[in-house]
């Protein structure tokens, strides 16, 4: 097979742009892949000099690539295959927008969007220009989760019952400045879309994804928030997400999804634990990025007496971005508008648990967080 090489274009120079671009420099072949090579080509930031500081520092001083004053300029290079947006949440949609109608190719850092509506206009306005559109949601790409949801739908556990999952971090709020993206709600600041999507995936890709539902969406969502009194901003955040048979869709699956994020206090040991009729599945923190998970097989005839445990522990090079980006390359490769791993439908599902303005009265709409007038770009 010829080796196919995606050029990339990175538009801001910030933590995650850094994580992702050293991941996207790793040998593929330390994971196993032989199919696909990355290639960054360009570098924008607010001015030039931060673009270049990025690529000495980051891409290894590598003098071919393009370092940019200005995003339009990456749009605009030829060279440039793919954009990586790794720009604070409430700039994705004009960054993506911009993109996608420069006909660029587009990994979207999480959340992809800030509501819904927003993520409706992207997915139309990609398919319109005839180029690939995904959200950089990278758990679901690494080995660990693509084993577990094998072990899932082969049914040895039964049906899925509970999902528990858990993603926080403990930033120091009362120490950060108020322009902070965990702070300034015209940042998108706060828990849920920051952090929340980690503990959502964990759920669609055990219930959503499970062939028993069928691709049906949740029959209830409800949520709760405590918002700090610095900002108001959500600070805590636990939705419960639950699925229930349904005739017209043929699903039947009954489950339920018990989540959380906090920004102010440190994750906790297991990060996820998915319990069947047959057994249990616990999954080590960190929920984005686990290396570990054990299986509890339930003796027969006895739910919850454990017959056997067995535990399986991955390890490669790099921090596990680039599986993500391997999938951008194949899908690019092969001419797809979208990921069968992550397609568009889980991205929309994930907004609307959300948003504040989707078909149900969901999570931010219960919590009563508002995002200061104009951040939102599309409304429904």
């Amino acid at each position: 097979m010829t080796l196919f090489t995606l050029r990339w274009g990175i538009i801001s120079t910030g933590w995650i742009a850094e994580q992702v671009v050293s991941d996207l420099l790793v040998d593929p072949t330390t994971r196993g892949t032989n199919d696909v090579v990355h290639k960054v080509t360009a570098v924008g930031s607010r001015s030039v000099a931060k673009a270049q500081k990025f690529i000495d520092d980051f891409v290894n001083g590598d003098k071919t690539v393009k370092a940019y004053g200005t995003y339009d300029e990456v749009y605009a290079d030829k060279n440039v295959d793919a954009i990586y947006i790794g720009t604070p949440h409430t700039y994705h949609y004009t960054n993506a927008l911009d993109a996608l109608k420069a006909k660029k190719h587009v990994l979207c850092e999480k959340p992809v969007t800030c509501n819904a509506a927003e993520l409706r206009s992207l997915i139309a306005a990609a398919k319109e220009n005839g180029v690939f559109f995904m959200e950089a949601l990278w758990t679901r790409f690494q080995p660990l989760a693509k084993e577990v949801k094998e072990l899932i739908d082969s049914g040895t556990l039964g049906l899925p019952v509970v999902v528990h999952a858990d993603f926080s971090v403990d930033f120091g709020i009362e120490k950060l400045p108020l322009t902070h993206r965990m702070l300034d709600p015209k940042l998108g600041g706060g828990a849920i879309l920051d952090l929340g999507p980690y503990p959502l995936i964990w759920t669609i890709l055990a219930l959503y994804e499970h062939p028993a539902n069928k691709r049906t969406k949740p029959s209830n969502v409800t949520g709760t928030m405590y918002k700090t009194p610095i900002t108001g901003v959500d600070c805590n955040t636990s939705y419960i997400v639950t699925f229930s048979p349904n005739s017209s869709t043929g699903s039947t699956l009954a489950a339920q999804a018990v989540l959380s994020c906090s920004m102010n206090v440190a994750s906790h040991n297991p990060g996820v634990t998915i319990r069947f009729e047959k057994g249990t599945i616990v999954i080590d923190a960190p929920v984005p990025c686990p290396l570990r998970y054990t299986v509890q097989y339930f003796q027969e005839g006895k739910p919850g007496e454990i017959a056997r445990e067995d535990t399986r522990t991955f390890e490669y090079v790099g921090s596990g971005w680039h599986f993500q980006a391997d999938e951008v390359a194949r899908c690019v490769r092969d001419g797809k508008l979208e990921s069968e791993l992550w397609s568009h439908d889980k991205s929309i599902l994930e907004m609307e648990v959300f948003d504040e303005a989707s078909f149900h009265d969901w999570v931010r709409r219960q919590g009563g967080y508002k995002f200061p007038d104009g951040i939102e770009k599309v409304l429904l």
